[in-house]
């Protein structure tokens, strides 16, 4: 018997209580196909999330599918650096970057640095090597720490939403650096926006700016999840109520 098989199979006692609940409480055969379909095609590990975490962790996802976007972009504008990566062309060199960010492991052109010591260093005219690649680790590497070295949450993870608030404040800070930087000769040490006569490109702009939502949302999502679990412990000291234990 095969994976899918196995899988299917393990979840129809619970499929089939879900069902026995719906027509139970009278709702439409409509309503039911309905539910039983987003059951069906539902993963499993998503039974082990809160409605924050699994924010959490579509929002890391898509902050780190923008990252990617970037880096082929900044790539385009800047093809001397993928060239001093040592791969033979920006798509491998991408594809390494990426698999250092999800897999945690260190940028060899960085050292042992991670993500505000290696955001730092990639923007100095110190560092030699393939700048976009340690720009994009750099802030991937720090959004995973921010996030608790975690890109996937679950009901027994804790995020820190000030660290989140922060890395959106980091952002907005290496966003503006990468625009101001320049080599002794004045020449950006890497070219991103562009505004001139011919026309304007802010599109490096928009994307940043994208993931800096993101983790102000979650950030705020986060406090009051917080916030209200004090609350409710305070409510109930206050009312005099015994806590659950089971």
């Amino acid at each position: 018997m095969d994976r899918t098989s196995h899988t299917c199979i393990s979840r129809w006692p619970l499929f089939l209580a879900v069902l026995l609940a719906l027509f139970a409480s009278g709702c439409s055969q409509q309503q039911g196909r309905d539910i039983a379909s987003q059951f069906s095609n539902g993963r499993p590990d998503e039974f082990f999330q809160t409605s924050v975490d699994r924010m959490a962790t579509l929002s890391m996802r898509d902050n780190l599918q923008s990252l990617y976007l970037l880096m082929s972009k900044l790539y385009l504008r800047n093809p001397s650096q993928w060239r001093q990566s040592g791969y033979p062309d920006a798509v491998s060199a991408a594809r390494e970057i990426r698999q250092a960010i999800e897999q945690q492991k260190p940028l060899p052109a960085l050292g042992e640095r991670r993500d505000l010591a290696a955001l730092s260093y990639s923007l100095s005219p110190d560092f030699k090597g393939d700048r976009v690649g340690a720009f994009i680790y750099a802030i991937g590497s720090m959004l995973v720490t921010a996030h608790g070295g975690r890109t996937q949450f679950y009901m027994t993870d804790s995020i820190n939403p000030q660290f989140v608030s922060n890395a959106a404040r980091n952002i907005e800070k290496a966003t503006w650096l990468l625009s101001q930087r320049q080599d002794a000769n004045g020449v950006l040490l890497l070219f991103s926006n562009e505004i001139s006569e011919e026309g304007s490109n802010l599109s490096f702009a928009v994307e940043f700016g994208k993931v800096v939502a993101r983790l102000d949302l979650l950030a705020q999502m986060l406090d009051e999840r917080y916030r209200r679990v004090a609350l409710n412990y305070a409510q109930s000291l206050l009312l005099m109520n015994f806590l659950p234990v089971q």
